[in-house]
């Protein structure tokens, strides 16, 4: 990989990190304490600090420019409830701190094309930012601030469906490698490697749930019908007295708005169901006697048993096929960009929102930690589940047919949606 390009992303990524909080104020970057969040003062700090952790310090072996900056930003060794309580610097000295250490790396980036440990610390660097700017886009949801004012994003990019988006489309099974093959690029080690498993035939819808369809639940009384939820899920609705989509406001009977961070609008039937947890997309699933994929039908439903990249193949994931790189602030026509589909007829299983699928956090077989060995190992577990196909923030340059996310079940504050499967 040429220096240059991981000089682009570096630069990029930041850019997108400054951009999500130009607008806070002080108390604002402070915020409440939640369990579901950082301090966005905090969390800007340790974006810099895992930076030069890696890149600087790992990779170079030079000392961090701050003494403090493990005290202060290391999220494995400062507890959550205690990052409130800390003596961080002020906003104007955490962005010196991260300019220091971008500059700093950027310099000591040898010219031309650069070692395999060279990319695989400053992708890594550059990946986590990533994911740490969409932390900050939802925090922000979470917190009822104003949209963020994403430098690239098109005010005028709101596509709408072209009528041929609803119903299942028939995936035939049989052998099929699930997880990346080597030789993609930067992989993380949840990913790894492509191993070979048995998948039966299957239905599943051609979009993700939308809006509307998921209203027609809730005013079905879904959310007060007990048949419709698992032991499980009927107690974290009960302990969250949840009533509804998190971000959704009555207007009257079975009317709905929606609060889109600070502002409140239309409730937009056709867009994607976003906000919703997997206890939620598990009810809906029941009520509507269907089911939620496994991971392995969401990935061949996107790929074939030809490994591809991209649900439509190799080319990049450009606007016309995925709607992500925040190019509009928020979710679109569930039924839109007919050319993100599959080999399958599935269609936006890139971008818009993360979509939830019924399989736990595990590792795959042989698993390895990589360096970076909190990214993945500690997190396996039935608590949580995979999430697969990125949503409208995911940077474009991390996401592709065997990205793993995960989240535990309770989650709504995260941009996840989901489709499903035909439960026969």
């Amino acid at each position: 990989m040429q220096s240059s390009t991981l000089v682009s992303m570096l630069l990029d990524a930041r850019r997108r990190t400054l951009d999500l909080v130009a607008d806070l104020t002080p108390e604002q970057l402070r915020a409440p304490m939640l369990d579901i969040l950082n301090p966005p003062i905090w969390e800007l700090g340790h974006v810099g600090w895992f930076q030069e952790t890696w890149a600087r310090r790992r990779l170079r072996g030079v000392p961090s420019i701050r003494e403090d900056s493990d005290a202060l930003w290391d999220s494995i060794a400062v507890a959550h409830d205690t990052r409130w309580d800390l003596s961080l610097p002020s906003l104007e000295g955490t962005k010196q701190y991260l300019k220091e250490t971008l500059d700093s790396i950027i310099d000591r980036l040898p010219p031309g094309e650069v070692s395999d440990n060279d990319a695989y610390f400053h992708w890594l660097v550059v990946m986590h930012e990533d994911m740490h700017g969409e932390a900050f886009a939802y925090t922000r949801q979470t917190l009822g601030l104003p949209a963020p004012a994403i430098s690239s994003a098109d005010g005028s990019y709101q596509p709408v469906g072209d009528g041929d988006g609803t119903g299942d489309v028939f995936v035939p099974g049989g052998r099929f490698e699930l997880g990346a093959r080597p030789g993609g690029g930067f992989i993380f080690d949840n990913e790894k490697w492509a191993h070979e498993i048995e998948v039966a035939p299957f239905s599943i819808a051609r979009t993700t749930v939308t809006n509307g369809q998921f209203a027609e639940f809730v005013n079905d009384g879904g959310y007060q019908r007990r048949e419709w939820w698992s032991e499980e899920g009927w107690q974290w609705r009960e302990q969250a007295g949840a009533a509804h989509p998190v971000y959704w406001i009555p207007d009257g009977p079975q009317r709905w708005l929606r609060r889109h961070y600070d502002q409140v609008g239309a409730l937009g039937d056709e867009l994607a169901i976003i906000h919703v947890n997997w206890y939620e997309a598990e009810a809906w699933c029941r009520w509507a006697g269907r089911r939620l994929p496994t991971e392995a039908e969401w990935e061949l439903a996107a790929s074939t048993a030809q490994k591809r990249s991209f649900p439509w193949g190799e080319e990049p994931p450009e606007a016309p096929r995925a709607h992500l790189d925040s190019r509009a602030i928020g979710c679109i026509d569930a039924g839109a960009l007919p050319q993100s589909d599959s080999a399958y007829g599935c269609r936006q299983m890139i971008g818009n929102v993360w979509e939830w699928t019924a399989t736990d956090f595990l590792p795959f077989p042989g698993f390895v930690a990589d360096p970076y060995k909190e990214y993945s190992e500690p997190w396996f577990g039935p608590q949580r589940k995979v999430l697969r196909g990125g949503c409208w923030f995911t940077a474009s340059r991390l996401i592709r047919n065997t990205w793993r996310n995960f989240y535990t079940k309770d989650r709504r504050d995260v941009f996840g949606g989901f489709r499903t499967c035909a439960a026969g």
